[in-house]
């Protein structure tokens, strides 16, 4: 994924009855009410390392987000799902915009139209810059530069919220189902294209060294 660990809490949350997260893991709502649903205490096969979880739901999304600490009111030491990064390695631009997607799959419309533009960034960083964005991908795959499962991949997914390539007046607006697919499709073409190929020569330079 070209997302990568988690976001750095402006405060410590604390282990309480409503989890205090900059946003949902879900729906990426700033500021969500979460609200502490479940409570149990784990230790390892040692009977040691005690942890006190808490479960909770985002009253706005339903999505439930587990949490520990050490004790009941203590600092939250790791939660999950974690919120999202985008990684370093894309360009500046399709970085960008897909940071804002990340923060606006609960407006479909807009987090296509983001993803849209991301995907847009990433091909023009590789000198695909005429056409539509669909006929691109299609060129970047007769190129190889994408696989041909990719290019079958962004034909499955709506990466115009208005959906004009299928001319269909009827057409309806995007879901977050639909936001959650074609955001899923943008950071798998961004670690393709850029976060894997990264690794690699940094993987290499290490060797070398």
């Amino acid at each position: 994924m070209c997302y990568v660990a988690n976001q750095i809490e402006i405060d410590m949350p604390t282990l309480s009855p409503n989890l205090e997260l900059n946003k949902c893991p879900h729906c990426r709502i700033d500021n969500p009410n979460l609200v502490e649903k479940n409570r149990l205490e784990t230790r390892d096969h040692k009977g040691s390392r005690k942890r006190i979880w808490s479960t909770y739901s985002c009253v706005r999304c339903g999505g439930v987000v587990t949490a520990s600490s050490n004790s009941v009111g203590g600092e939250v030491l790791e939660h999950y799902p974690e919120n999202p990064s985008v990684d370093e390695s894309l360009p500046n631009k399709a970085k960008a915009f897909l940071k804002q997607a990340f923060d606006t799959v609960h407006a479909p419309a807009g987090c296509i139209m983001l993803c849209a533009s991301s995907v847009d960034a990433m091909l023009k960083e590789k000198g695909y810059s005429d056409g539509s964005l669909y006929s691109r991908i299609k060129q970047a795959s007769v190129d190889h530069l994408i696989t041909e499962e990719m290019k079958i991949w962004a034909d499955q997914i709506r990466l115009d919220a208005n959906d004009q390539r299928h001319a269909d007046e009827n057409a309806g607006l995007p879901e977050e189902k639909d936001a959650q697919r074609t955001l899923e499709f943008t950071v798998a073409l961004g670690e393709y294209l850029f976060v894997l190929p990264n690794k690699v020569t940094r993987g290499i330079h290490r060797a070398g060294e």
